[in-house]
């Protein structure tokens, strides 16, 4: 990954030593590979009134950030653009009107569709910025603000799951598919997994059956180990075909929760409009089983920010005291985020891929 100036760089940043202290962070200059990232270097930006500059020490990356670097669709930023919709890292000066937080103080926080946590220093408003505890690793908790909150908001909100329902989560080992297993088990939930079978003990870690999606047909394997089929899917690749073997694992009354679409990254864009008309289709299906709408994260947080900073608060408190335990798949330098990209796309991994601007 290249490194360059930038001309258009911010206010001047305060002096360290005799030195100006220098912001680089990751711009995707046009679409394509992971090769299309440059590390650009500016001055440390200024936070604006309610706002708060956090020096980050973690960044996630999310199979979000691959669509947008390598693909168009409505509704995606234009090049240049900083990916990274979650930031942990020390608040490091405040603007003006901000009574919350205090310089030095850990925090954590999403850019809610705004991108930019690909950096060594942001500027969030201080209403999206939630104290971490003590003691917690900020790569451990920045997997919490995207997975775990997507998790929650899925199965409670979106999903309405209860104590002794039975779940299916696909890609279960990954970043979002981990939150959902452990969520679920705080939960009470008998749960399978589809995985890679070199993950299998990871998701049987987390409580749930492991099933290998690559040997096995998992329509199958759950008419076998259950009977009559789960309360609930949670699906994470979609595509017309997954959408609808998924939807054949419920039982009577279950429901079908389609999460974000893995299969964009092998099968274009074009899997977003099919996997529309297949969940428009199966909605229209008789048979007491239901596809409920849902949410979006980039918009349900700025509605509800209160139930934003208190379920994130609360995922935060179990993560420091070890009810939950996150999983990160590797830590990778900021200025190595191509890698990082190379490596959420291989697949395959356990956990959250995450980026550490300063150690």
């Amino acid at each position: 990954m290249t490194s360059r100036p930038d001309a258009a760089a911010g206010p001047a940043a305060s002096a360290v030593a005799g030195e100006q202290v220098r912001n680089h962070r990751i711009v995707v200059s046009r679409r394509g590979e992971p090769d299309v990232m440059l590390v650009v270097q500016e001055d440390v930006p200024e936070p604006q009134h309610g706002e708060a500059r956090v020096k980050v020490a973690a960044a996630g990356v999310s199979a979000f950030d691959l669509m947008i670097r390598s693909i168009w669709f409505p509704g995606n930023p234009s090049p240049p653009f900083t990916p990274g919709e979650d930031v942990v890292g020390v608040v490091d000066e405040l603007g003006d009107g901000v009574s919350t937080l205090e310089p030095g103080q850990m925090v954590a926080g999403w850019t809610f569709g705004d991108g930019g946590g690909y950096s060594e220093y942001v500027c969030r408003p201080a209403s999206q910025l939630v104290p971490v505890p003590t003691g917690l690793d900020p790569a451990a908790a920045v997997t919490l603000v995207v997975n775990y909150l997507t998790a929650h908001l899925y199965l409670h909100q979106t999903g309405h799951v209860t104590s002794g329902e039975r779940i299916l989560v696909h890609g279960a080992a990954g970043g979002l598919g981990s939150a959902l297993l452990q969520l679920g088990s705080l939960a009470d939930l008998e749960m399978y997994g589809t995985a890679s079978e070199h993950n299998h003990d990871l998701v049987r870690a987390l409580g749930a059956t492991p099933i290998d999606y690559r040997n096995e047909d998992f329509v199958e394997r759950i008419r076998a180990l259950t009977g009559d089929g789960v309360d609930a899917v949670f699906d994470t690749v979609s595509g017309p075909r997954q959408l609808w073997r998924s939807y054949r694992t419920l039982r009577a009354g279950g429901r079908l929760v389609p999460i974000g679409s893995v299969a964009t990254s092998s099968g274009g864009m074009k899997v977003i409009p099919l996997s529309l008309l297949t969940i428009g289709l199966l909605r229209l299906v008789p048979d007491r089983k239901r596809v409920p709408l849902s949410p979006t994260m980039m918009r349900y947080p700025h509605r509800h920010n209160t139930w934003y900073r208190e379920t994130l608060a609360g995922l935060l408190a179990a993560a420091a005291d070890g009810e939950l335990e996150p999983v990160v798949a590797e830590r990778v330098p900021l200025t190595e985020a191509a890698r990082a990209h190379e490596l959420l796309g291989q697949g395959g991994h356990a956990g959250k891929v995450v980026l550490i601007a300063h150690p």
